[in-house]
Formats: structure tokens, C-alpha cells, sequence
């Protein structure tokens, strides 16, 4: 699906950043003092940990992800994977499911990296590279797009974007949180994870797990859309992602005809 140009991908990171923070003081102290209520303000101890969560994720070096997007009504994109934080690359099930038009699901495989994507389980693929004389191959890749001459940019595009950059490869300055509108918004279980929830003055939502302080879920609405796109992060650890072989795969950029044929 066609998207209206998006906010920057450095926009994006910001975002992320500046709606992470764990409510280390929400119900410390004394009997005297009034429960915390969603929308209170993040304290210093919570810009402290806010200051270190995307940088966490870097020194994990990366974890699974489950990111949704509604992109119409009726329609979901989600994609299914794990991410190498530390060098940008991941992998995932991308599945597009019409539940109220009982259409079946989309199914493709992709690969990503800082600066392209690969996608598997083409329909069509086999007989498009037979039909141009080329090798058989289980993968095209082309080049990450972030806006086409018409301002628009693919869905897909976007979100291994998104993913990639919940990581920093150093810490934030906490002062810079405590000068903006971030306020909590209570707890809430994120696969089975007790999990403090902040928003940014921009809407932007993040859960901290309360044990371990990791990133465990945050939701943003990309620019110009009318709908919310969640990315859920489980089991931090460092990955090891192989990336498609060359022998595997045909260059949309130097066989172009192929990737539009296929509508990649």
C-alpha cells in the first residue's frame, strides 16, 4: 500500500526516544503522599533509564519482533521476525490478512538491511526470471526506498526501518527528557511482562519491562496516517542473520523489468 511521504528516519528515532522511560518511584513512599495518576510527569530517575533505553537495545544486540499495522480497514500487515540491532539487518514474515473479506493471506519472506530488502515466496517469480532468460533465483532485492518521486513510500519500506531504529549506539542526555511533555500512563502486561507505559507529547506510547528496563513495546502513528503501528520486542540477545545468497537472489536494480512485473 502507497503512503504519503513519512516523517524522516531519524524523526522516527527521536520518537522512540523520546517516549521511553520506566516509573522506577510509581507506588514508592509513604502513606501520606497521593497515588501517582496516568498523565503525572516522568521523573529524574525515570529520565535516567529513559536516557539508556535505546542504547540497551544496542548492547543487547537484538531480539525477536512482532510489528502490526491496520493500513485500511479491514486489512493488516504484520510482520514476524528477529532484528541484529548492533548491524541493522533482520529478517521476518511479512503476512497480509483481509479477515472481514475473507481473502487469503499474503505471505511473502524478507531480509533487510540498512540499505536493502529482499523478498521470498514471490508468486510469479520463477516464472518471470524464465520468461526473461535469467537463472532461478528464490529472492529479489532492491534498494530501500523512503519516498518515491511522488512522495510516497511502500508500507513494508517503512517498517524495517522502524525496527532498526529502536537502538543507539550511545546513551541520550537525561536533561533532555525532563525539559519536554512526557508523562506516564500507568502498566499494563506485554506478553506476560509487567510494563510501564509513557507518552510522548507527540502520542508516541512505550512500555519498559519493570524488571529488566528493556524496550518491550512501543507505538507511534507514522505521518500523515490515520493508524497506529505497534512493534513488540521479546527475548533481547544477539542474533546472527545470514542474509540471502548471490547466487539466490536477482538484482531489482539491475533487472528491473522483474521487480515490476512482481509489483516489488
Amino acid at each position: 500500500m502507497p503512503l504519503r511521504r513519512p516523517l524522516p528516519l531519524l524523526s522516527l528515532v527521536r520518537l522512540a526516544a523520546l517516549g521511553l522511560v520506566l516509573a522506577l518511584l510509581a507506588g514508592c513512599g509513604g502513606d501520606e503522599e497521593p497515588a501517582r495518576v496516568p498523565g503525572a510527569p516522568i521523573t529524574e530517575a525515570e529520565a535516567d533509564v529513559l536516557a539508556q533505553v535505546l542504547y540497551r537495545n544496542h548492547q543487547e544486540g537484538g531480539a525477536d519482533f512482532v510489528v502490526t499495522a491496520p493500513f485500511a480497514e479491514g486489512a493488516l500487515l504484520t510482520l514476524t521476525g528477529e532484528v541484529d540491532f548492533a548491524r541493522g539487518t533482520g529478517r521476518a514474515q511479512a503476512v497480509t490478512s483481509y479477515p472481514e473479506e475473507g481473502r487469503p493471506d499474503d505471505t511473502r519472506t524478507l531480509f533487510f538491511t540498512p540499505d536493502d530488502l529482499w523478498f521470498g515466496d514471490v508468486p510469479g517469480l520463477a516464472e518471470a526470471l524464465a520468461g526473461a532468460g535469467l537463472p532461478e533465483a528464490g529472492y529479489v532485492r532492491r534498494p530501500i526506498t523512503t519516498a518515491t518521486p511522488g512522495g510516497t513510500a511502500s508500507l513494508v519500506d517503512v517498517l524495517v526501518q522502524l525496527v532498526p531504529a529502536l537502538s543507539a549506539r550511545q546513551p541520550d542526555d537525561p536533561r533532555s527528557f525532563l525539559e519536554r511533555d512526557y508523562t506516564w500512563q500507568g502498566t499494563q502486561s506485554v506478553d506476560g511482562q509487567l510494563a510501564s507505559v509513557f507518552q510522548s507529547g507527540s502520542g508516541a506510547r512505550t512500555s519498559v519491562a519493570a524488571d529488566t528496563e528493556l524496550l518491550v513495546q512501543y507505538v507511534t502513528r507514522l505521518s500523515d496516517q490515520e493508524f497506529d503501528v505497534t512493534v513488540t520486542l521479546a527475548d533481547h540477545g544477539a542474533r546472527d542473520i545470514a542474509l540471502p545468497a548471490d547466487a539466490d537472489t536477482v538484482d531489482a536494480t539491475v533487472h528491473p523489468e522483474i521487480a515490476g512485473a512482481l509489483g516489488l
